[in-house]
């Protein structure tokens, strides 16, 4: 801790000297006006929204709704040069003369570039580089596409925008957790989720589940406003993130919010309320028949009941609104960007909601010709209200008994409010008593801040240092009240709170050169320290007195604490060379090192290689394919990554939980042995691919080839009684993904009026498991022993019983009418019955304007996608009653007990989960006032995830019950399905 206290202190000592030796010095300077417009090559409209700035300078602006800028400068006699860019448009420079007239206009008319390859990116290295430079792909989503889709949190506003994203929501509540997965799994034990930066800060994105009742994960990416994001950029690969180090084989996610402009104050305004909805119930027993003896399937006598749809008590209509204010502007040496907001967003669980409070500040000030200082600071609170959704072992949840319940018992509470039991066989809690009395709630306070010095100390040296922290308090709160249906009706109170610290410091100087005419040179050498620390604490407590509701109440007490530091560090040097701006090549090297890992295995080594060639720019191109292909960009990449999410702070080492025994304290050993030997997960990537463009850039194309490896995968191997511990970790797995990755983007009609865009991404990854210790299978957690690692097969197949079959491939049935597990060649009674990998998942996007009126239409796809349902497992069993298979066997269409035969044959529960969702229409009208004040007012209706083409009979094949679980997926049990919203909007700029 002393060296962080140091190194904190140098680096602050530093900013210091910065500051103090910068100097504000005008002489020989003027200050000059620039405006214009900008438009559109080919209609002539106003292209709103495109940056203009003078080159190498902190000064600019961006245009209004009518394409027009101005911005002041103080600038030297000289030429400069000024730069027009705008997303999906072909970037312009010019050269201007400062000296003679203050006022300089410009007019700009821009290109559309539909694959983007003069769009400025950054990979790491703290300095933008052009697109057309990369030897690997990068995606790019901008900030329309973020918040006019009825998403609340960024990652559910990505899905479908971005190829080889597999974006999928675990879960239908307010802040439920979303899973990423860019370019199949690569790790088992950890999570496959990417690294996420915002501008320049790592940032935490956990789904922390307190209660741990089930389904109250809330993922920290909740609490990132999408309104304040200018653009996302989504890095693949590990050619791409090898400069990012061990935490970056997952990929990168680089969020850069939006920045104050010189000028006049100009503010946003957008409120908008939404409607949030069930889109499909389940079928369930309707027969208003009950058996008298349920586990009897010999007495088949039956008396009338009514049959009650017991989604009415879980699920209502939940309604929100967000309010959001912004406000841009500054001078040329301050620039500024402040916000504020706040979202009520109600579920569809009864009693369900997320309320969030943000505040957020950026503000850039020119300390000197040199040197530039952009400070961050951003504040959230979120509150929500909770509803526990259970498990199996899980008696408290809404959702899980409503899957055990008898739907012939009325739910509803009698006179004097007490609820009856509606699971008597299996005690399980009555669904509206869960929804209607339970209390949970969670509250988290989070601090994003950070610091930014940019300095240009010539025409050739730069650097840029970066420190943030990301800071968050996550508390919950339970409370059963005494006399409920679950099996412990004397109450239960349960208190957790979290804290998370995490910072990183990074330092990167860049030195830029001409060693030709021809050839051009960029060097960069960086340096990251990054620390996080985790401390939680909880208490629960059953036996509750009436009324109390604290946990320290109670007569059964149980509490837990526990702290770990991690720290990281890492150091790389890349060089890129360029000839005639046509061909680029790039290579780097990057050490990393993690305290998690033992001293011998703790710093490793990580190469990366690429190259780009731009064939279209070369006079042969152009005489002989550039009518047909205007753009053609080939390029390759190979690089190497670690993975860090698998293990723990302190997973290598054999912990120790304290105990009592015969009144004296002593130490308990865990069934987890430690291993000092542990080393991080390591993958290597080739990547291949070009883009082209054709119909003067009507049609583009980016199409890329990957195959990547996995060695040294961390997996917990079983370890035999005789060594006292139940397993430990060990490097023992490898594990391959290929695949490709299409995009394409076209403007089949395009006219002063009316213009029509089109986006179609298409994903396909074959994901295989090479290498599993010993040769044999390993059940992974949270699955009910359902998903696999099996040598040879994709990653969380589902291995279970399967029916024994006929010769023709029918179900064989016994001599009473009953479906029997069927056995292997082998003998073996279970097999691959089930894949949650997808074959391949895509989308497209329809984009429609009609002068003031705009229409945008998205449809995602998964493919080859199978589901194991365990909520219809459990349902169509008879001895809960509530499926509407039961209702088959009460009519005599089935034999009694027909679904107590097929529950353990698990082949009958894997279901095909692929689909094609509606995910997005949003509808706009902008309407442009003649007033002083007004720029404009756009009025917006947005639906999301309207309709879903697909053959599950479950409530929704895409959520995942084990949340960001990277092995585990496919798996449908007591999960909230993912609600159909409408939203009606109005935003105003002035």
């Amino acid at each position: 801790m002393r060296k962080l206290h140091d190194y904190l202190g140098l680096r602050f000592r530093l900013v210091l000297f910065a500051l103090l030796v910068s100097t504000l010095s005008a002489f020989g300077q003027s200050q000059y006006t620039f405006s214009g417009t900008v438009t559109e090559t080919g209609t002539n409209l106003p292209l709103a929204g495109a940056s203009v700035f003078i080159e190498n300078s902190s000064f600019g602006t961006v245009t209004d709704f009518d394409g027009n800028y101005t911005f002041t400068a103080t600038l030297d006699s000289g030429s400069y040069t000024l730069v027009f860019s705008s997303l999906g448009f072909t970037s312009q420079r010019i050269s201007i003369d400062a000296g003679g007239s203050t006022t300089i206009t410009n007019d700009m008319a821009l290109a559309e570039d539909l694959l983007s390859l003069d769009e400025v990116v950054v990979t790491g290295s703290g300095a933008g580089v052009n697109k057309r430079t990369l030897g690997n792909a990068i995606s790019s989503v901008k900030a329309e596409q973020l918040v006019e889709n009825g998403a609340t949190q960024i990652d559910q506003a990505i899905s479908g925008k971005i190829t080889g994203a597999l974006v999928q929501q675990n879960s239908g509540d307010p802040a439920g957790g979303i899973s990423i997965r860019l370019r199949g799994p690569s790790t088992i034990a950890g999570s496959s989720d990417p690294l996420y930066i915002i501008d320049g800060i790592i940032i935490s994105n956990s789904s922390n589940e307190l209660v741990d009742l089930g389904g109250n994960a809330q993922n920290r990416l909740a609490d990132i406003n999408p309104n304040d994001i200018e653009k996302i950029e989504v890095i693949k690969g590990a050619a791409a993130a090898a400069i990012y180090g061990s935490r970056a084989s997952n990929g990168v996610v680089q969020i850069f919010t939006k920045q104050g402009r010189s000028g006049e104050p100009k503010f946003t305004f957008m409120t908008n309320a939404r409607i949030n909805e069930l889109r499909k119930e389940i079928d369930y027993n309707t027969v208003p028949l009950a058996w008298e003896v349920p586990t009897d399937r010999s007495n088949l006598a039956t008396y009338e009941v009514d049959r009650y749809n017991l989604q009415d008590e879980l699920f209502d209509t939940g309604f929100g609104i967000e309010n959001y204010l912004s406000m841009t502007g500054g001078t040329e040496k301050t620039s500024y960007f402040l916000s504020a907001s706040h979202l009520d967003n109600e579920g569809i669980i009864k009693n369900t909601d997320f309320k969030r409070y943000g505040f957020k500040a950026n503000i850039t000030q020119k300390a000197s010709d040199w040197l530039d200082i952009t400070g961050g600071f951003n504040y959230v609170r979120s509150v929500s209200k909770d509803v526990p959704n259970g498990g199996i072992n899980n008696p408290y949840g809404a959702i899980t008994g409503y899957v055990f319940s008898d739907n012939s018992i009325d739910p509803s509470p009698d006179e004097s409010g007490v609820y009856p039991v509606t699971s008597p066989l299996v005690p399980r809690t009555n669904p509206a008593e869960a929804v209607a009395r339970f209390d949970f709630g969670q509250k988290t306070n989070r601090f994003i801040t950070s610091l930014a010095l940019d300095a240009k100390f010539n025409d050739n040296l730069s650097a840029k240092y970066t420190f943030g922290m990301d800071y968050y308090n996550q508390s919950a709160t339970a409370y059963i009240p005494i006399n409920n249906t679950s099996p412990n009706a004397d109450g239960y109170a349960r208190r957790a709170d979290l804290n998370n610290f995490q910072y990183n410091s990074d330092l990167n100087v860049t030195y830029r050169t001409e060693l030709t005419d021809d050839i051009r040179s960029t060097s960069t050498i960086g340096g990251s320290w990054q620390y996080e620390e985790r401390e939680s604490v909880g208490i629960n407590a059953t036996g509750l007195p009436p009324l109390v509701q604290t946990a320290t109440g109670g007569s059964i007490l149980e509490q837990g604490e526990s702290r770990s530091q991690i720290s990281y560090w890492g150091a790389f040097y890349q060089q890129s060379f360029s000839y005639k701006d046509k061909i680029y090549i790039n290579g780097a090297v990057r050490m990393d090192g993690a305290s998690s890992f033992g001293e011998d295995e703790r710093n490793q080594l990580y190469f990366k290689a690429s190259g780009s060639y731009v064939m279209s720019d070369e006079e042969f191109w152009q005489n002989t394919f550039g009518d047909a292909f205007n753009i053609f960009k080939v390029r390759a990449s190979w690089g190497q990554a670690g993975n860090l999410t698998a293990l723990g702070a302190y997973s290598r080492f054999t912990n120790y939980n304290p105990s009592a025994l015969t009144g004296a304290v002593s130490l308990t050993p865990s069934t987890l042995l430690g291993n000092a030997d542990l080393k991080p997960e390591r993958q290597d990537e080739f990547e291949l691919g070009f883009d082209s463009g054709f119909m003067n850039n009507r049609l583009g194309i980016e199409f890329t080839y990957y195959k990547q490896k996995v060695t040294d995968l961390l997996l917990q191997r079983v370890l035999g009684p005789s060594s006292g511990f139940g397993s430990r970790f060990e490097n023992v797995g490898n594990l391959e993904n290929t695949g490709v990755e299409i995009l394409l983007r076209g403007t089949p009609i395009k006219s002063q009026d009316f213009n029509w865009d089109v986006t179609a991404t298409f994903s396909k990854n074959k994901n295989e498991v090479t290498n599993v210790a010993g040769g044999g299978r390993i059940a992974l957690g949270g699955s009910f022993s359902t998903n696999y690692v099996i040598e040879g097969e994709p990653l969380g197949v589902f291995y279970r019983q399967f029916y024994a079959r006929n010769e023709d491939g029918s179900i064989a049935l016994d001599e009473n009418g009953y479906p029997y597990r069927g056995t292997t060649e082998d003998g073996e009674a279970s097999k691959v019955i089930g894949d949650p990998n997808p074959d391949w998942f895509g989308s497209i996007i329809n984009e429609f304007s009609y002068k003031d009126f705009g229409l945008r239409v998205q449809f995602d796809a998964i493919q080859g996608y199978d589901v194991f349902n365990w909520n219809r497992r459990l349902m169509d069993n008879v001895i809960f009653g509530g499926g509407a298979q039961v209702g088959a066997e009460l009519l005599g269409e089935l034999p009694k007990g027909y679904g107590s035969a097929q529950a353990n044959i698990f082949e009958e529960f894997v279901e095909d989960g692929s689909f094609v969702k509606l995910r997005e229409v949003a509808l706009s009208y902008t309407l442009k006032p003649k007033w002083d004040y007004i720029d404009n007012v756009k009025f917006s209706l947005v639906g999301r995830n309207l309709i879903s083409w697909d053959d599950y009979s479950g409530w929704d094949p895409e959520v995942s019950a084990a949340g960001q679980s990277n092995g585990v997926r496919g798996f449908d049990f007591a999960t909230v399905p993912i609600p159909r919203t409408y939203q009606l909007g109005v935003n105003v700029s002035f």
